[in-house]
């Protein structure tokens, strides 16, 4: 099976004054960043809707090859917890439309408190591929989510389990669910939010993401230490360690 490719982006396109002279010149920060990164998760969809235009601003800023991914609203994981949502749901994707080809991932983050509960899940994650084809991310935060019967459930409706750091609970430090998506989260550590990743690492990372290529579909890695400006320095670091001809 042919590598997939590799998606490295940041929490949110921002450029942190010590690495803008790193991006090229363009007529937004979004544009410019798009002209280094390859892919960008938009966090702020979470926590209020965004107007179809303006989602097709986004769409027409970056390169035809660029994707984005978006956090599903908190009103479906945090306030319905999946239950009852697809009028929501479909409030959502109908917004999202304008993405078109640029529409890279869906990512669900649940509620530390949220306990797997099959029928659940089922209904939901089923209700919402009967809705969208494309690549789907869990991020779960309860233990109950990593166990078997949860991971063929995320296998059975192609979601990919999110790895995330730091790690919350069980193999929460892997992908799982889906193979065919691998979806790496990176937080910060020690201080989440805060902290940058060193290079010894990134230099592992890396490596686990050559790895992942080889078998997922598609692999993303997103950095969301973005509050000192983490994120960026990371990305840009570990997007070097992955260009072409770097062994």
């Amino acid at each position: 099976m042919p590598s997939s490719r590799i998606l490295i982006g940041c929490a949110g396109w921002a450029l942190p004054a010590p690495f803008r002279r790193r991006f090229p010149a363009g007529d937004s920060n979004l544009s410019r960043y798009a002209g280094r990164l390859p892919a960008v998760e938009i966090n702020s969809s979470f926590y209020r809707p965004h107007r179809e235009d303006t989602y097709a601003k986004w769409a027409s800023g970056v390169p035809a090859a660029f994707r984005f991914s978006l956090k599903v609203p908190q009103t479906i994981t945090h306030e319905l917890r999946l239950f009852g949502a697809n009028r929501e749901l479909d409030a959502f994707l109908k917004t999202i439309v304008p993405l078109g080809k640029k529409l890279g991932c869906l990512l669900l983050q649940l509620p530390p408190s949220l306990e797997f509960d099959r029928q659940v899940a089922r209904r939901f994650l089923s209700g919402l591929r009967k809705r969208h084809e494309g690549p789907v991310a869990l991020e779960p935060r309860h233990a109950s989510w990593f166990g078997k019967d949860a991971d063929s459930l995320l296998a059975v409706t192609e979601v990919g389990r999110v790895a995330a750091d730091p790690v919350r609970a069980g193999t929460s430090a892997d992908p799982g669910g889906w193979r065919g998506l691998a979806y790496f989260r990176l937080h910060g550590s020690p201080v989440m939010y805060r902290s940058t990743y060193d290079g010894a690492y990134l230099k592992a990372l890396a490596v686990r993401l050559k790895e992942s290529a080889g078998v997922a579909r598609e692999t993303w890695c997103i950095f969301d230490n973005t509050m000192l400006g983490g994120a960026t320095a990371n990305a840009l670091d570990l997007a070097k360690r992955l260009a072409p001809g770097r062994r």
